[in-house]
């Protein structure tokens, strides 16, 4: 379940993680502080509170009656106001129950009178000398205290006095250029957070993409960047490409130096095989040879094939090339035939040489080791162009095929009376790659091999502009 929620990118992840701990830290904060602030509000400002209203009771109680109105306005520069009379009704004390009736509506949202009011409770319950403090209904914000006894006469409420207390200037507890200055941080500190995860994550991506363009066959060194763990990451990946080439100069040199080395003691063998009188003898050297030279030609054609340098990238309309490569086979007498066709022209840039290489090992392969006839077929597709080679053998099982893809790979051991080594598919998989295809192995609709080579093929212009 938690997987399902998680993003999937290790940048959206540190941002998540980020701003997640970011949020909890705030969150525990501000309970703390709530926390420390009611308790505050209960045992410091609320005794602080209900002290200086027994204080300034017993003060206006030494000032004659008539005195206490300016005395009042006077003292609070004309804020305050004291009233001679019953508790106004618009106005309700927090210890007794409301009027029957309907009730008047609620203070607004953001009025100081919402938070005011568990204040008020807390003081009620603290002053023990009948004194009482209400809130104002009314649209006017006001705290209202009892000057007097609290009487149960009725005639004697009309000579009670209250001290009212204006709230309107009184500011809320959490304003909004707060609130807009604490999401202004929070939105400061994603942006950080994402700068941060960009920063840590950015190597690696780089460090993916080369691993691709390394599976692809064009290794491309990284810089290494970042923390010291993505830095030692990326020299280590330097450092192994560094051994792969020199791995494959190894190979390429070994595989070149051995036919070379051959080509002598082959010339040599056809020579004395021909001065050779007994037939029967004369026809199975010649057969060993061809082997031998087929041999050797395999192993030319792999280590060309795999060496990007030579490649030659000219235009070539696909099409036309294939047409070629077919009718060559079938003049020979071949049981090879070209069986789809697109009608519109697909162009690619590839090397010629390197592209017939690959279908002619297909093409050797499909005749060697399964059966005719041989049928070839070049489709369009959104992505480009797809050649498929496929025979009428018994194929290839689903799980030897990747096993058939390896270079020097022999799936039976009659390919080793055929001259073969191997390198036919791994050769075509390489030239594929280097034309930034791909190939694939697949099962024919009648159950022979299909090989499918996908090329990043598009429409030719002449198709596209006709008056071109």
């Amino acid at each position: 379940m938690l997987r399902t929620w998680l993003p999937r990118s290790l940048s959206a992840r540190l941002v998540l993680l980020t701003l997640g701990t970011i949020l909890l830290v705030q969150a525990a904060t501000f309970a703390t502080v709530s926390f420390y602030r009611k308790k505050f509000t209960e045992e410091v400002t609320v005794e602080f509170t209900a002290t200086t209203i027994r204080t300034l009771r017993a003060s206006l109680a030494e000032i004659p009656a008539d005195q206490r109105a300016e005395f009042v306005r006077q003292a609070s520069q004309n804020e305050w106001h004291l009233w001679s009379r019953s508790l106004p009704p618009n106005t309700s004390v927090e210890h007794r129950r409301p009027p029957r009736g309907e009730p008047p509506p609620p203070p607004p949202p953001g009025d100081i009178r919402n938070t005011l009011r568990t204040f008020v409770k807390a003081l009620n319950l603290r002053l023990d000398d009948d004194t009482r403090v209400a809130l104002s209904r009314g649209p006017e914000p006001r705290l209202y205290i009892s000057l007097l006894p609290d009487l149960k006469v009725d005639e004697a409420r009309q000579n009670r006095e209250w001290l009212v207390i204006p709230l309107d200037r009184i500011a809320p507890p959490v304003a909004t250029p707060v609130i807009i200055v604490w999401l202004s941080g929070m939105g400061l500190f994603l942006l950080l957070a994402a700068a941060f995860s960009w920063h840590i994550t950015r190597p690696l991506t780089r460090l993916a993409k080369a691993a691709d363009q390394l599976a692809a066959g064009q290794p491309e060194r990284v810089t290494p960047s970042g923390p010291t763990e993505t830095r030692i990451l990326g020299e280590r990946f330097n450092a192994m490409l560094d051994t792969l080439a020199e791995s494959n100069a190894v190979q390429r040199t070994l595989l070149a130096g051995l036919p070379h080395d051959l080509k002598g003691p082959l010339s040599r063998m056809w020579l004395r095989i021909e001065m050779v009188e007994d037939p029967t003898f004369k026809e199975g050297m010649l057969k060993d040879v061809q082997d031998m030279q087929r041999m050797v030609n395999q192993f030319i054609g792999f280590v060309r094939g795999s060496d990007p340098g030579s490649y030659q990238f000219t235009p070539m309309v696909i099409n036309t090339w294939l047409d070629e490569q077919v009718t060559a086979w079938e003049s020979a007498g071949s049981p090879v035939r070209l069986v789809q066709m697109p009608s519109e022209p697909l162009s690619l840039d590839g090397d010629k040489m390197a592209l017939g290489r690959l279908l002619d090992n297909l093409i050797t392969n499909a005749l060697n080791h399964g059966k005719p006839p041989v049928e070839i077929a070049l489709k369009a597709t959104p992505e480009g162009a797809v050649i498929t080679v496929a025979d009428h053998g018994p194929g290839i099982s689903a799980d030897r095929r990747v096993e058939a893809m390896r270079p020097f790979s022999r799936l039976d051991e009659a390919r080793t009376r055929t001259g073969s080594v191997g390198l036919g598919l791994a050769l075509a998989d390489s030239i594929a790659r280097a034309h930034q295809g791909a190939l694939s192995l697949e099962a024919a609709p009648w159950g022979g091999l299909e090989v499918r080579i996908s090329l990043p093929a598009k429409a030719a212009a002449s198709d596209r502009n006709p008056a071109a």
